[in-house]
């Protein structure tokens, strides 16, 4: 069997992750996570880490080749609790990262696959960007204090008119602090045309799984509802406790935006829910509206749909896989 690449990739809520556990067990994998979040530790609940998908015990002997008819299997994971909460970690440390783990899991004969929503982790790597790290420019920062999230949006806007570049990440740009870290790494790109490091394009199967647009929205409102139910606030007030700032929390955007203004006394608890409902929603719409844009800048995604049973989607990859 090929060693080459698949990626499992889909908007949120799509059941990713346990298709790519599933087939890592199939074919002797492991998994590489394209999760801007997932890579901070004790933020789990609100990134959707759901550690749990790649404990997999599976009682079907045709489906692992398995005599005793029952799996257990603990799937290897990377990418995943890798730096602290606080810290801004970003796609050019993500694309060094990522190589590491990929030329690691090659070296001991396994199959990367790579899993995830964010549509330009995934792009990045797959592509193979040519990017430079960008220092924090304060008096930048100063100098975009207090303005609005439009008005640094449009800035944003300006800038890429002028770099040319196209691999910003829309999707992730939910509040002020993200846009002006966007800013300055437009600025500096355009004030510094210095030698990229380059990485090369990585060969990829894509898989991209297919869910209805009204059973997404469901699925996003139930596992809302069950994060909350399982802890979600208090995982977001102990981050605060431990004394990571507010503003800090607020730039991950979605679940830790709403839940932190929430625990601030910015929100009520119904203000917050019904506002951070909204935002995964559009957050999950931008999401597929990157991935198409993937197969308009050239990429190839065969979409499987996300209702069939595990074992029909592992073996439609599996017929590709070739």
């Amino acid at each position: 069997m090929s060693k080459r690449m698949i990626t499992i990739l889909g908007p949120t809520a799509s059941g990713k992750t346990p298709v790519a556990a599933h087939l890592a067990a199939q074919i002797g994998g492991e998994i590489i996570s394209a999760d801007s979040r997932q890579v901070y530790r004790r933020m789990d609940l609100g990134t959707g880490k759901d550690l749990a998908d790649y404990r997999l015990n599976i009682k079907n002997e045709t489906f692992l080749d398995k005599p005793s008819g029952k799996a257990e299997r603990n799937i290897r994971y990377h990418l995943i609790d890798i730096c602290e909460p606080g810290t801004k970690y970003n796609l050019f440390q993500y694309q060094q990262d990522f190589f590491d783990a990929y030329q690691d899991i090659q070296s001991r004969g396994a199959v990367p696959i790579l899993c995830g929503g964010t549509g330009l982790y995934i792009e990045a790597v797959l592509k193979g960007y040519k990017l430079s790290p960008v220092p924090q420019n304060q008096a930048l920062r100063d100098s975009l204090e207090g303005k609005s999230l439009p008005e640094l949006t449009k800035m944003l806007e300006d800038l890429k008119a002028k770099t040319g570049t196209n691999m910003h990440n829309t999707t992730d740009v939910d509040s002020c602090q993200r846009a002006i870290r966007a800013i300055e790494i437009e600025t500096y790109n355009l004030e510094n045309p210095v030698p990229r490091r380059e990485l090369p394009p990585v060969d990829s199967l894509i898989i991209g799984i297919d869910i209805d647009r009204e059973l997404r929205r469901e699925k996003i409102t139930r596992r809302l509802k069950a994060r909350l139910d399982e802890g979600m606030v208090d995982e977001v007030r102990h981050l605060l406790d431990e004394g990571i700032a507010p503003e800090d929390l607020i730039y991950y955007g979605l679940e830790y935006k709403f839940l932190t203004e929430y625990i601030t006394g910015q929100l009520t608890y119904d203000e917050m829910f019904s506002r951070l409902e909204i935002a995964i929603h559009q957050f999950a719409k931008r999401q597929m509206t990157w991935f198409r844009g993937m197969e308009r800048r050239g990429f190839t995604i065969h979409w499987i749909d996300a209702t069939l049973p595990m074992e029909a989607k592992i073996n439609e990859i599996l017929k590709l896989y070739v």
